[in-house]
């Protein structure tokens, strides 16, 4: 279709004085393939109709294509080409309707790009966040394994089983107080080293 058009750049002197018919005639002439018909609308109506595009995307290229789309449809379809009022309504019609599509097209397109944007930033804050608890739970680890090793085992114990204090101390062989005594103090050396780790890790 491309080299049709390029065909048709500058035949208007050559061809037959077209602008004695009427639209229905032009329109008959259409339907039985004449190509200087075809040509003579093209070159007659190329211009205005580009602008006509141009004015509402804004953009030479988009208004071109819609051009040559409109008259592609029209040699395409020439042989039911049957237009109810004038030639140029048609045409200016099938413009309108191109940029119509366009526009609702470049509004999904506009809209399907933030979706997938969003999804993005959410799924970075997601991650972000699963790094973030990954990281922590390293920290805690580290000052768990720091804690002096008979109050690690005494609270490892009390976090990890069911045991009670009492039970806890049979197992290790001291009192329930003890046990008891040991768990408060590793609760309170984890509170404060996790926290300051906390500070330095999410600040510096």
């Amino acid at each position: 279709m491309t080299l049709i058009f390029s065909k048709l750049e500058g035949t208007v002197s050559e061809m037959p004085d077209y602008n004695k018919h009427t639209d229905q005639e032009l329109a008959s002439l259409l339907r039985d393939g004449d190509q200087g018909t075809f040509a003579f609308i093209y070159n007659k109506f190329k211009a205005s109709l580009y602008l006509h595009a141009l004015r509402t995307i804004k953009d030479g290229d988009h208004a071109t294509d819609i051009v040559q789309e409109v008259f592609t449809n029209l040699w395409e379809k020439r042989l039911s080409f049957s237009p109810t009022t004038s030639i140029d309504n048609y045409l200016y019609g099938a413009v309108r309707n191109r940029v119509f599509n366009l526009i609702a097209h470049q509004n999904v397109t506009d809209r399907y790009a933030k979706s997938i944007q969003s999804f993005f930033e959410k799924g970075e804050f997601f991650t972000d966040n699963l790094i973030r608890e990954k990281e922590l739970n390293q920290i805690i680890e580290k000052e768990i394994d720091a804690l002096p090793k008979k109050m690690r085992e005494v609270f490892l114990l009390s976090r990890n089983t069911d045991l009670s204090h009492k039970e806890i101390g049979e197992v290790l062989g001291i009192s329930d107080t003890t046990v008891k005594k040991q768990v408060g103090n590793a609760v309170r050396i984890l509170r404060l080293k996790i926290n300051l780790s906390i500070l330095l890790f999410y600040f510096f």
